[in-house]
């Protein structure tokens, strides 16, 4: 998938989450998305990406997030570096201790999150698709697949 350049429409409109927290709406993104400030892994300072919620779990609370774009992604390499975070999810915010999920497990959080979202199936599917560059049809061996391919993590508030 082509990497949307800063200075462009797109890449306004895909910081827009970041700028509803900032401001104090985040609320209003209820607990589908978050906000997750990691630290960088050479200078140690902060930065921030909004990330969908793959399912939120009350107790703790625990958000599980999948890393889109596999493991090179900026953010998923400074939490493999620094596993600590900041997250900010509805109205919550707490320091987070961060959590790579097994495989049972994060094929657990895509069945889950396939049977919430079964009206957007197509769209889900479709976009899966073309972040792991091969034919996802939501059948078990893709789920299995898809979790070897990309990296799930949980964050739940430090004790």
């Amino acid at each position: 998938m082509k990497r949307v350049r800063h200075g462009r429409p797109l890449w306004y409109f895909f910081r827009l989450p970041i700028y509803m927290y900032r401001w104090g709406f985040g609320g209003l993104l209820g607990h589908r998305f978050l906000l997750l400030t990691h630290f960088g892994r050479k200078t140690g300072s902060p930065h921030e990406t909004v990330l969908e919620v793959m399912e939120y779990r009350s107790q703790g609370p625990e958000v599980v997030v999948m890393g889109g774009f596999g493991r090179q992604s900026d953010w998923v390499q400074n939490i493999e570096a620094t596993p600590r975070a900041h997250i900010d999810i509805g109205r919550e915010h707490f320091e987070a201790s961060v959590r790579p999920l097994g495989e049972k497990e994060a094929v657990s959080v895509v069945r889950g999150y396939e049977c919430r979202n079964r009206w957007l199936a197509p769209v889900v599917r479709f976009t899966l698709s073309r972040l792991v560059g091969w034919p996802y049809t939501g059948t078990e061996s893709d789920r299995n697949r898809l979790v070897r391919q990309m990296p799930f993590f949980a964050f739940r508030p430090v004790a």
